[in-house]
């Protein structure tokens, strides 16, 4: 097996995270159903985040950063794994937080309890005051580190080359990978990993709130970016990575049927809780697209679970999740 050259990175995450089958589901959809559980990374809940951050936070321990400053939703899982590893390290944080402000539920809760600064503001405003935040920084003497959206910069995004070399070395080549994808970088990693790799599964990204083109494009030039960080460039296109953008229409964030029937339908038949923006999303579309034969017949299909858990305790979840009808599942 081909193995990819080290980027250097501070050690935050349990790993390797373990893949399970998923047997029950695996005998009602007719596939081998697995899942990576990177659900359990182990840093503050875990999450696919922490991964990125080992080596996000390794470049600005390099640099002398003393705060780490990102932007995410109120209920950003990115933004409550970046305040943990900021306090694990000793360094100031900066959370730019698009939508509230609210009351402290979920992982909104968890940014205060891990001391995390917040600043409010709007999701169209939020990479202008993220800068604003970073340069009042400067000005008051500190050496401010930015992390984008996600965590998804070449070098972030690179954490999932990585994560794929490490399922590959468990011994588990799936036909299909199937995950929440939403600022690219997560699966941006994954494609770049399979090129460098030889990984020839075909990895499908659920967009939680983007048009297909636009993500497609934003994971092709991330991943080429990380080949290129990893020493091997390689041209990557749009046109190689597949999103399926059908689940995305009632926008990021907002709760609906599908999301909650797959939330039940994962926790009532496997145990395995899921949240109710990204993998409650994405699980309710690889049932979907099981459901209409989209995987042929005994097919492998991992689903790599990226986290989130924290979600399901913010409040403006509790009704949409307690309602749904028990017809569905």
């Amino acid at each position: 097996m081909t193995f990819l050259p080290p980027l250097p990175r501070v050690p935050l995450a349990h790993l390797p995270t373990p893949v399970e089958p998923l047997v029950r589901l695996s005998d009602q959809l007719g596939l081998t159903l697995l899942v990576k559980r990177d659900d359990q990374t182990g840093l503050a809940f875990g999450g696919n985040k922490t991964r990125k951050l080992e080596l996000l936070v390794a470049q600005a321990q390099a640099e002398g950063a003393t705060r780490l400053l990102t932007t995410g939703a109120v209920q950003s899982n990115h933004c409550r794994q970046t305040a943990a590893a900021a306090a694990r390290l000793g360094l100031a944080c900066t959370l730019v937080l698009a939508g509230g402000p609210e009351p402290a539920s979920g992982n909104l809760l968890l940014d205060r309890l891990l001391g995390a600064e917040v600043v409010w503001t709007t999701r169209e405003r939020r990479n202008a005051d993220l800068r604003t935040a970073f340069e009042a920084a400067q000005a008051a003497g500190e050496r401010p580190f930015l992390i984008p959206y996600g965590g998804s910069s070449p070098t972030g995004a690179a954490a999932y080359a990585y994560a794929l070399e490490e399922l590959l070395a468990q011994g588990v080549r799936p036909d299909f990978i199937v995950l929440a994808s939403s600022s690219g970088g997560t699966q941006a990693g994954l494609v770049a990993g399979a090129r460098l790799l030889g990984y020839t599964g075909r990895i499908l990204g659920i967009s939680v709130d983007e048009p297909a083109a636009v993500l497609r494009q934003r994971v092709a030039d991330l991943a080429s970016e990380v080949c290129t960080l990893l020493g091997t460039p390689q041209p990557i296109t749009a046109d190689e990575v597949w999103v399926e953008d059908t689940y995305a229409a009632p926008g990021y964030g907002v709760l609906t049927a599908h999301e909650a029937e797959a939330i039940h339908t994962f926790a009532h038949l496997e145990g395995l809780l899921l949240d109710p923006v990204y993998t409650g999303r994405a699980a309710g579309g690889l049932l979907d697209l099981a459901r209409r034969g989209v995987f042929p017949p005994g097919s492998t299909v991992l689903f790599w679970h990226t986290g989130g858990t924290p979600g399901l305790f913010a409040t403006r979840y509790r009704e949409g999740l307690l309602d749904l009808p028990s017809s569905s599942l």
